[in-house]
Parts: structure tokens; sequence; C-alpha cells
């Protein structure tokens, strides 16, 4: 089977333990993360060859996370080396009203230092099926951006589908460039566009009417978001499904979870009701993993692909870190809906 090759950062992850507070906690969880890292271990668990393409430093920080990676059999064979720090994001785990914070310290990591030229893509893309990138990369600096979109273009020349999960982070856009001034060139060169209720809002000004992301109470009706995916397909031609995630946030331990693919029509997802949240970060990640699977694997399903991805992502509400550590058969278990928790035996 050909591999996928997902492209971005990996961080350092430091997480109060609990539900602490950042002033009250004396120690702070170690473990890595990052959007495209995330997609890359997903599809390692589901049996599909992965390589995961970025710039890390030459020191211990750095041979520790790669040696992370490996664990979960990805691909590090193309990991760039050079720079001088990896970069890292502290985590406050919120409860209840009080919401998670994320603070960063990622600048001037070693992947906001790369440049085109440095990745030899038509070599790392050889043998593979699907590139993925996210919208955090090119929100890290004009190198990073630019290198991105010198691997899509690689990427579309070879036949080679890309996709890309919209994820806009309004604090990493810091050197002097928009997201809407950067995205839209790299976004036309994707076959998969997937979003969350804002992404396409905040990036490319497309919203359903009358939607507010703060106040869903966690009912979020999937069919006003059909205008949305049209909207993004007559703007970006080459897209050929459109998916966005759908969250109702009842509070911090319990949201509502679907999500709805746009192709020849509209598919809507079963919707899951998760009531006490392990661990929310790296959701997307685990849908956009769960979607690539799916689409692999069911390429003339789409509501099996978009099933499988929902199904992957609820369970990664459960599992601590940004990793989503689920197999094959416990995201099909839960698609038949087998979600009772039962000890297995």
């Amino acid at each position: 089977m050909k591999k996928v090759v997902t492209f971005g950062e990996i961080m350092l992850r430091l997480a109060t333990p609990g539900y602490q507070r950042f002033i009250q906690s004396t120690n702070l969880n170690a473990t890595f993360g990052g959007g495209e890292a995330n997609v890359a271990v997903s599809l390692s668990n589901y049996g599909i060859p992965t390589d995961f393409v970025t710039r890390l430093p030459k020191n211990d920080i750095a041979e520790w996370c790669i040696s992370d990676l490996r664990k979960y059999n990805v691909g590090v064979n193309n990991i760039l080396r050079g720079g001088d720090r990896v970069g890292i994001y502290f985590l406050e785990t919120g409860s209840v009203a009080r919401a998670s914070k994320v603070v960063y310290d990622r600048a001037d990591s070693a992947i906001a230092e790369i440049k085109p030229g440095m990745v030899n893509w038509k070599e790392v893309l050889k043998d593979a099926q699907w590139f993925h990138w996210t919208g955090i990369t090119p929100a890290l600096s004009q190198g990073a951006a630019d290198a991105c979109l010198e691997a899509i273009k690689v990427a579309n020349e070879m036949g080679v589908t890309v996709s890309t999960d919209l994820n806009y982070r309004k604090n990493l856009w810091k050197y002097g460039k928009t997201a809407s001034e950067v995205m839209p060139p790299l976004v036309e060169g994707c076959d998969i566009i997937l979003g969350n209720e804002e992404d396409a809002e905040k990036v490319f000004g497309i919203k359903p009417e009358g939607f507010d992301v703060a106040h869903t109470g966690g009912e979020v009706n999937a069919a006003e978001f059909e205008s949305v995916c049209t909207q993004m397909m007559k703007k970006f031609p080459r897209a050929k499904k459109v998916i966005i995630t759908l969250r109702g946030s009842i509070n911090a331990n319990h949201n509502t979870w679907g999500g709805v693919l746009y192709s020849d029509k509209l598919y809507q997802s079963k919707r899951y009701d998760i009531t006490h949240i392990v661990d929310r970060v790296g959701g997307g990640d685990s849908f956009m993993g769960g979607l690539i699977y799916g689409l692999i694997t069911y390429p003339t399903d789409d509501s099996k692909a978009l099933e499988f991805a929902v199904a992957a992502s609820c369970l990664k509400h459960t599992i601590y870190g940004d990793f989503n550590l689920v197999t094959v058969t416990e995201v099909e278990n839960l698609m038949k809906g087998d979600g009772s928790g039962r000890v297995s035996r």
C-alpha cells in the first residue's frame, strides 16, 4: 500500500495534571503533539504506512520526539535536522464552565525557519498516495508557507491526492501576513478540504447565516452548512469533497459531535453525545485521520468514510494526549452502536 505523507510542526506538550490551573500546578505532564503528526499516528494505528515531514534540531528533545513517533510506526526518515529548538505548548484543561487554555512557546522553532528547496518533495512523494497539511503550517512563517505551497504543487504534478484541515489559529499569524492572504493559493491545490464550524468564516468569510459558534448549546444544525460546502467548492473548483466537523459545546466536559461531507450531495453523520471528555485536544486531527482512512478504504462510500471519521474522533475524546490511540476494530464497533464501554475480556 502506498503511504500518506503529512507535513507540519510537532511540539513538546506540557500539560497541568487533571484540571489544575497553571498557577496551582507544581508539575507538568510531557508528551508530544501537532496537527499533522497527530494525523500520521492515527493512520499508522489503522495500518496505513505514513511519513511525517518536519524540521527538528539536533538535540536530545528532538531525539525523544522522533523516538516517540517511531513507537507508533510513523515514518521519520524524511525529517530534516537543523535549527535550535523544538516548539512547546502549555495546556491547562478546563472543566464545566471554565474553558481550556493553550499558551504557545514556538517562536523561532526549527520548522518555522524552513525554506523552499530544503525538502526534495519529488523524492518524498514518489511512493505516496496522499499528502496532508493544515493551516497551522503556513501560519508559522513565510518560509513554512512557501515550502507548503511547493509540496502541494509537486503533489499535484505527481497525481497525489492533497488534503487540508483549514485549522485557523489567530494567535499564530504574526509574521505580517493574514490567513486570508496566504491560504487561497494553497487551498486551490487541494482535493479534500476539512474545516470546523468557523474556519471557513475566519479565513474566507464563508459562513452559515445566523450561526454563532460560541452559543451552540449543544445543538448544531448540520443542514445549515450545505451552503458553506457549496461556496467552498465554487471558490476552490479542484476540491472534490468539503467536510465540516460540527461541535456543540454544552460545557468543557460535555460536547455533541458530528460532521457533514459534501461531494455529489450532503451527507450527515450520526451525532454523538460526549458527556465526560478526557482530552479534546487533537479531536479535529483524529477526525482527519479517520477521514483519510475512510476515503482510502471505502472509496465509493462517502457516508461510511464520514461515519468512520466521526466515530474515530468521538473515541479520541476519551484518550489523554494529542494522539488518537485506537484501532480500526474499536472504531467500527462504535459505528455499529457499541458504545456501552463494557469490559472486553
